[in-house]
């Protein structure tokens, strides 16, 4: 029986770690166990194209020594951000690219939106796959830590301390735009981390007025003449804005909560909007993200050497563990709960986080 090959790709958004992931397998697989590594460019697009990168082995031959994966973010090996219709219109094309390439298994990076097609063309094509998490929205369930997330929030905290001082200097209110169309995970976590005033989330709604009155006892109670407001981009409509209204606006969420606290405070307070956009997934990632990503790798390949398929790798506790994928499609994505402690404990800290 001749070397196994083993395919690895990243697909979906990018994010901080994918490259650490990459470094790990490649380490694993050729080191410890004498396998060969294909790199798939461009996930399924690479499948489909018969594309593939040689790794035959995993040495440092540049750089003076510097292991180059450890100094670049994003991902070497190029990723796709097409959905279900697109991908799953190329099925075929897509499953015959494994056979033709002759992977023994696949092990995917990505998201849960990722994983569920993945799953849906390994059981279609009879795939050996293995899948790391990674979304800066840390909403794959069952993963405890998704890899990027960490350090996103890293990222945004940074960005709301750098922003405090500007909002300060001018008396503003700045609403901070941040991913997370469907869970609030990165707001909440930042908005803690970088004391915002106001997190909005898509899971708990809110009112202009309420949280108005929140800013206004700030600014009477504590002389805090600015508000740090910190939205997820797929936060709701407030409750007490009528719903046509908002559809029939062209602006985004974030630039009409701004427009409503000037207009609820009738121009005493000036609001300003930043959308932070896809800084928060650039960048090399920070040291835990390095270790999770390293260390969900190590455990992919070992999944691959014992015959574990159809798994995810989680970060449980600072350990990885094999999960069941459909365990993992089935409870996707993980929503943040409005009564958890990290409410609780932003509530606590005098953060208005929407009403319950």
């Amino acid at each position: 029986m001749g070397k196994k090959r083993i395919g690895i790709l990243t697909s979906g958004g990018d994010c901080p770690g994918l490259n650490c992931a990459i470094r790990a397998v490649l380490s694993h697989a050729t080191l410890t166990y004498d396998y060969e590594v294909l790199g798939i460019p461009y996930a399924t697009e690479g499948l489909k194209e018969r594309k593939a990168i040689s790794f035959p082995s995993y040495c440092v031959s540049y750089l003076h020594g510097i292991d180059p994966l450890l100094c670049v973010g994003g991902t070497i090996l190029g990723s796709i951000n097409k959905g279900d219709d697109d991908t799953l219109s190329s099925a075929d094309e897509i499953i015959g690219g494994y056979k033709d390439l002759g992977l023994d298994a696949l092990i995917a990076i990505g998201g849960d939106g990722s994983m569920s097609i993945l799953r849906e063309l390994a059981h279609k094509g009879d795939w050996n796959l293995v899948v790391i998490p990674k979304t800066i929205d840390n909403d794959v369930a069952l993963a405890g830590q998704s890899l990027g997330f960490n350090s996103a929030v890293s990222t945004v905290t940074e960005a709301l301390e750098r922003l405090s001082f500007t909002a300060a200097s001018h008396d503003r209110a700045l609403v901070v735009e941040v991913m997370g169309r469907t869970a609030g995970h990165l707001a909440l976590n930042s908005g803690i981390a970088g004391g915002a005033d106001v997190i909005l989330i898509p899971e708990i709604p809110y009112s202009i007025a309420s949280m108005v009155r929140h800013i206004d006892r700030l600014r009477e109670e504590q002389e805090r003449r600015f508000a740090i407001i910190v939205v997820a981009e797929g936060v709701q409509n407030p409750v007490d804005i009528p719903v046509e209204t908002v559809e029939n606006c062209s602006i985004s969420i974030s630039q009409q909560i701004a427009q409503q606290i000037s207009k609820y405070t009738k121009g005493h307070v000036d609001s300003r909007v930043t959308v932070l956009g896809h800084v928060q997934r650039g960048g090399l990632p920070c040291a835990l993200d390095s270790i999770i990503g390293a260390t969900l790798g190590k455990t992919a390949v070992d999944l691959v050497a014992q015959e574990k398929y159809d798994q995810m790798v989680a970060w449980r506790d600072g350990e990885s563990v094999g999960i069941p994928l459909q365990q993992v499609v089935d409870n996707s994505p993980i929503l943040v709960d409005p009564h958890c402690n990290l409410v609780q404990t932003a509530r606590a800290l005098g953060t208005y986080v929407g009403e319950v």
